[in-house]
């Protein structure tokens, strides 16, 4: 090396020093490395100075870090080295310029190529031009090991953020947003994805996909990551890329999965993957502990919604008040759009009141004994998130959850909840439909035997017709609020000899086929009646006195004409007006009279006593 060469290189190394001692931005490396070539093109005459790095995929050089300009268009595109072995130092001139290349190497590590561009009468000797390349090549090294220590400095430092920020959130839509920004600030250059499983609804603009394990082979490595909870590594060659499967994972599992491909990068550095594991297992304690934190609101939420329920179904609601409080509780808690409770009896199924309309119609019939032949044939319970009911076009009702509805440990029947879309339901609601439809079994049948035990009260027995105290109550309650009504008393003409003759079974049967000739010529609304004996009744509120008597003149000619053995019936018939002030014992004395007539008059015939005549109607 020439003296006025060390002369100008002690110099360069003297101003570096002080370079070195300022410079404090060694994060970025090409920013690093610029600063440093400008300093040394300044100190050593250089007209410009290229960094080259090696691609190890293309085989190529490409260049990281220039002082050129675009002003300096007069410099002279120089190739490099094409194929090894490459010279330590390599120097082509042209007619103005010496382009010197010098090969940055350490031990067996090939770090790139250093370009100088001298003009001509500048340039250096090649002994200087080798202490050069000795010198740059551990300086290289160095600033590289400082920009990497520096940079995993500010990585730990946003991951410690990171961490401070997720631990202090207890929603799971927070932990995901926050894993994916964080990557994209360490690795902008990367493409993240989230496996998550699909039991919860996130928001659209993050990039997660559904982790199907029906569908193992165009996921396997992610599967494979979330089954085991160890990180998988995909390096493919002809992609030019690599991608990494790192699992979140908690103490209790594994939540899903984080997939970063890496373009350009055929292999994650140890230190890479150590970071994103440290990442992934930070996301995965945050994840676990937001979704605990979430059950157990949700668990709360539930206990609330079981406890209310109880507590109303409790209160002696009559069945179909219990029954629309239910569906109404099931819509409101899983959006719901139908709700079907059936009791079975033998080999039918009997609706319950307060169902929702949708299961009295032809198409329901399909969904009911779909899932009543599962309950019953595998006494199992039915969550479907995509049913596939037999039906000649598309099943209207994708998502199906059916439980059953146990009493003793005897099947009594089940509820049913039906949604248009698919996989609308969750698993969580499932289970917390069991455990409502579990407490509210006995209030159901409560609510029923307390309704037979009250029908029994106020209804006959042998004719299942009302009692003769209950008509008296409603009789007695119309005269108070209603304008208007008529009262109908019947005997079965010659009852004893048909005792005498058949015996008192055919007697009692042919109460019965009286008293049902009667149900189905009454409104619902009216009220029939057992009197006594062979005395039926009937009261007719706010029906005038020419309607009642053709109803009972219907009445003897439906029995002459029905009953088997034959039979007639004689009618007596009376009414009452709100402008005449009586009580319900002269509306019958009324009735009675007139029966009596009938009677007398042959039978089989209808009279009428009003307030002041009485005649054959």
């Amino acid at each position: 090396m020439k003296v006025h060469e060390k002369e100008k290189y002690a110099a360069f190394k003297e101003k570096f020093f002080d370079w070195l001692l300022s410079y404090d931005d060694y994060g970025q490396f090409s920013q690093t490395m610029l600063q440093l070539f400008l300093l040394l093109k300044q100190e050593l005459m250089i007209e410009d100075v290229t960094l080259f790095l090696f691609d190890p995929v293309e085989k190529t050089f490409y260049p990281e870090v220039t002082t050129k300009t675009e002003s300096c268009s007069l410099f002279p595109d120089i190739e490099l080295q094409k194929s090894p072995p490459y010279e330590r130092v390599h120097i082509e001139e042209t007619e103005q310029f010496a382009v010197a290349q010098l090969l940055l190497q350490q031990s067996e590590e090939f770090s790139g190529v250093l370009q100088l561009l001298y003009a001509k009468e500048q340039r250096p000797s090649e002994a200087f031009l080798e202490q050069m390349a000795t010198d740059f090549s551990y300086l290289f090294g160095k600033l590289k090991k400082i920009a990497r220590g520096l940079s995993e400095e500010k990585r730990y430092e946003r991951l410690h953020h990171f961490t401070a920020k997720i631990h202090a959130s207890m929603k799971i839509e927070d932990v995901l947003e926050e894993i994916i920004d964080t990557l994209q600030e360490v690795y902008p250059s990367f493409t993240y994805y989230l496996f998550l499983s699909d039991d919860h609804p996130y928001h659209e603009r993050l990039p997660i996909k559904t982790l199907m394990f029906e569908q193992e082979d165009e996921n396997m490595a992610a599967m494979q990551a979330f089954l085991t909870g160890k990180i998988q590594l995909e390096d493919s060659l002809s992609l030019q890329r690599s991608i990494l499967y790192a699992p979140i994972k908690g103490a209790q599992g594994v939540y899903g999965v984080i997939e970063i491909i890496a373009s350009h990068i055929m292999e994650f550095p140890k230190s890479e993957i150590n970071f994103i594991s440290l990442l992934a297992n930070t996301a995965g304690s945050a994840l676990e502990n937001a979704k605990l934190y979430e059950q157990s609101r949700r668990l709360v939420a539930d206990l609330q919604l079981i406890n209310e329920t109880m507590h109303r179904l409790n209160a002696n609601l009559r069945l179909q008040d219990a029954l629309e409080f239910m569906v109404s509780q099931i819509k409101r808690s899983f959006g719901a759009e139908e709700i079907g409770f059936l009791l079975f009896d033998q080999e039918k199924k009997r609706l319950l009141p307060g169902s929702t309309p949708f299961f009295q119609s032809r198409q329901a019939k399909k969904y009911i004994e779909f899932v009543a032949k599962r309950l019953r044939t595998e006494r199992d319970m039915v969550f479907l998130g995509d049913a596939k009911v037999n039906f000649v076009s598309a099943p209207q009702y994708h998502s199906v959850m059916a439980v059953p509805m146990v009493q003793n440990g005897m099947l009594r029947g089940m509820a049913i909840v039906l949604h248009r879309e698919p996989y609308h339901f969750t698993f969580e609601m499932f289970k917390l439909l069991q455990s409502l439809i579990h407490h509210s079994t006995l209030a159901f049948a409560n609510a029923m035997l307390r309704e037979e035990l009250e029908s029994m009260v106020i209804t006959d027995y042998l004719t299942k017709l009302y009692s003769r105290h209950y008509l008296d109550e409603q009789l007695k309650k119309s005269m108070e609020v209603d304008a208007f009504g008529t009262f109908i008393l019947i005997d079965i003409d010659n009852f004893k000899s048909i005792n005498d003759t058949y015996g008192h079974q055919t007697g009692d049967d042919i109460i019965v086929q009286v008293a049902n000739i009667i149900k189905q010529n009454i409104r619902e609304h009216d009220i029939g009646a057992r009197w006594g004996g062979e005395e039926l009744a009937i009261y007719l509120p706010k029906v005038p006195l020419t309607t009642g008597v053709t109803i009972a003149n219907r009445l003897v000619v439906k029995v002459r004409q029905e009953t088997n053995p034959p039979v007639t019936v004689s009618c007596g018939v009376s009414y009452w007006k709100k402008n005449r002030r009586e009580e319900a014992n002269e509306l019958f004395k009324r009735a009675d009279e007139a029966l009596y007539m009938a009677k007398r008059s042959g039978k089989n015939c209808v009279f009428v006593k009003d307030y002041q005549h009485q005649y054959k109607a």
